[in-house]
C-alpha cells in the first residue's frame, strides 16, 4: 500500500462519511458531500495523531484536493 493510499484511508476515517464514498488523490474537497467544518476538524486531529504534524484551518483552506492535503505532510 502506498503512502497516499494509507493517507486516504486515514482521511476517510477522520471525516467519517455517512455513506461509503470513493476518494482518490485527485478528489476535490469541495465536491465531497460531507466536507464541512466538522470534517476539517477531524482532518486536523488526524494530522496530529496519525502523523505528528500540526496544521491549521488556513492550511486546509489552501488545499483543493486530497493530494494537496497529503502534500502538507512533506
Amino acid at each position: 500500500m502506498s503512502n497516499i493510499q494509507k493517507f486516504i484511508q486515514d482521511f476517510q476515517a477522520a471525516v467519517d462519511f455517512q455513506q461509503p464514498i470513493d476518494v482518490l488523490a485527485e478528489t476535490r474537497l469541495a465536491e465531497l458531500p460531507e466536507w464541512d467544518s466538522l470534517a476539517a476538524l477531524g482532518v486536523i486531529v488526524m494530522f496530529d495523531i496519525e502523523y505528528g504534524k500540526t496544521i491549521t484551518g488556513d492550511h486546509l483552506k489552501s488545499c483543493e484536493t486530497i493530494q494537496d492535503l497529503f502534500n502538507l505532510l512533506g
